[in-house]
């Protein structure tokens, strides 16, 4: 693992935790075992890095969408699919993560509301249109209104202010938004096969 790599990782370990505020950079150079200048060699401030991160996890999650998406694939199990893609992500993420990312480090929160409307919302139109000419998604719904509210209903989840983390455990109610969605856009058709996937998942 190059170091650039090893101090990202390292970074993400803490900021999952404990969110991004809280962790110093002597923080992060505990963690690894090495030396603050040997991270400022890399990173010139904490900003800097956090915004590596971003971009690295970004990456990896359009690579992740873009592998889940065929275009002769079936519309439902492709849903189906990036549901269980996100359950990964969801269960591990602190959302003191997100509300530090948009007060703090403002450079990375673009790119993250960037990756919201040039990835997400296109993926999501294009499944949904042909969730529709498939007969699984209601024909009368409008892609472009629809995968925006999806990928701002995300968000809404993460809003502490709504769901107090010592209340609600993030991923129950990520998955309760994404299951409430899911349902909402299927034919019943699109009802029978998403019941089948579901169920074969998890079994």
């Amino acid at each position: 693992m190059e170091q650039t790599d090893r101090i990202l990782t390292g970074a993400e370990e803490l900021f999952l935790k404990a969110g991004i505020k809280s962790v110093t950079m002597d923080d992060i150079a505990k963690q690894l075992g090495m030396s603050k200048k040997t991270i400022y060699q890399f990173f010139k401030d904490k900003n800097e890095l956090v915004t590596a991160l971003v971009k690295r996890k970004l990456q990896e999650d359009e690579d992740q969408i873009c592998g889940l998406i065929n275009a002769d694939g079936n519309a439902i199990e492709e849903l189906v699919g990036m549901m269980k893609a996100s359950e990964d992500v969801f269960s591990r993420i602190n959302p003191i993560v997100i509300h530090d990312m948009q007060k703090y480090h403002p450079d990375a929160w673009t790119y993250f509301q960037n990756f919201k409307v040039d990835i997400l919302m296109k993926t999501l139109e294009q499944l949904l249109t042909k969730g529709k000419e498939q007969g699984y998604v209601r024909p009368e719904i409008d892609v472009r209104i629809i995968a925006r509210m999806r990928v701002h209903q995300v968000e809404f989840g993460f809003n502490t202010l709504i769901f107090p983390v010592a209340e609600f455990n993030t991923w129950k109610v990520q998955y309760q938004l994404l299951e409430h969605f899911t349902f909402g856009i299927c034919t019943m058709q699109g009802h029978e096969l998403l019941n089948k996937y579901i169920n074969k998942n998890d079994e």
